[in-house]
């Protein structure tokens, strides 16, 4: 399998930010450490600090599914369902 680009995009309730914004950083070091794991960004738009990006890269289809089973990311569902409006998550391949 060739490997898979993800781009995550999530919005925080008002209110919300700084609690979404912390669960959000404690994704990082563990995900990083991930097998399968090539690349694992955060980021927090400058216009809405509500809005939070990841920009990731894992080496197949399969690694991806396994960060989405991991304890930390069912942790992280969990902690920050209802302190989210809207979240999109788009699987890509890279072409060039």
């Amino acid at each position: 399998m060739s490997k898979v680009t993800i781009v995550a995009k999530l919005t925080a309730k008002s209110g919300c930010i700084e609690a979404v914004k912390a669960e959000v950083i404690k994704m990082l070091a563990p995900t990083r450490e991930e097998q399968g794991c090539i690349e694992y960004r955060l980021h927090q738009d400058n216009a809405d600090p509500a809005v939070f990006v990841f920009y990731e890269n894992w080496k197949d289809q399969t690694a991806f599914e396994q960060h989405m089973e991991s304890a930390h990311f069912k942790a992280y569902v969990a902690a920050v369902g209802d302190m989210i409006t809207d979240k999109t998550v788009n699987r890509m391949t890279e072409i060039v």
